[in-house]
């Protein structure tokens, strides 16, 4: 609003100097910008975002299976959660060596996390895996990929709009240093008779 009540109180005013309508100028197109191309850039990149994740997840859950693998012995306790995704991210995870069936029918062997407190040989878990058996992480779920895609469309606006403010100060830093530049001027050729008696001051 005081972009558009500058440019209206700068339209006809005798003092008006051509910096001051140009400042009022960009303020109210850094305005115009943030308000509409801010939001409608926030929603395209929201919207494109959405859609490569969703495909994702459609993807993920055709090529990662949960099968059930039997604990062969205890490696000891993982502290820290590898999988940021995952809904229990403090719950505990051991290491273990584990036996487990691939989608395809294969025999697998190899250390896994399992997410027992004490695990003990023949004890069975939940296990992720590809197609051939190799374990991977969960697949990535609907609601975690909407989080993300809005994550990124508010980014994306706030990004904009960071980069219209610092278009528009550096304007507004540009026209004050030229408007200083032209009162230097102005001093310089008033200077040496400002103030005397008959100089028409």
């Amino acid at each position: 609003m005081r972009a558009i009540s500058g440019l209206w109180r700068w339209r006809h005013n005798p003092l008006r100097r051509a910096t001051d309508l140009a400042e009022a100028w960009v303020a109210l197109v850094a305005m115009v910008l943030i308000a509409l191309a801010a939001p409608l850039v926030g929603c395209l990149v929201g919207a494109a975002a959405q859609d490569s994740l969703q495909r994702s997840v459609r993807e993920q859950r055709h090529t990662r299976h949960l099968v059930t693998a039997t604990v062969v012995r205890d490696l000891g306790e993982v502290p820290l959660e590898t999988d940021p995704d995952t809904t229990a991210a403090r719950e505990s995870r051991s290491r273990v060596l584990a036996d487990w069936t691939a989608p395809d029918g294969t025999q697998q062997h190899g250390p896994a996390l399992a997410n027992l407190k004490s695990p003990r040989t023949g004890d069975h878990f939940g296990l992720w895996t590809d197609p051939h058996g190799r374990i991977t992480t969960r697949p990535l779920d609907s609601p975690t990929a909407t989080t993300h895609a809005v994550l990124a469309g508010i980014g994306a606006a706030l990004l904009l709009t960071g980069l219209v403010e610092g278009g528009r100060r550096l304007a507004v830093w540009r026209l004050v240093r030229r408007r200083y530049a032209r009162w230097d001027q102005a001093w310089d050729r008033a200077g040496p008779d400002w103030g005397k008696a008959g100089t028409g001051c």
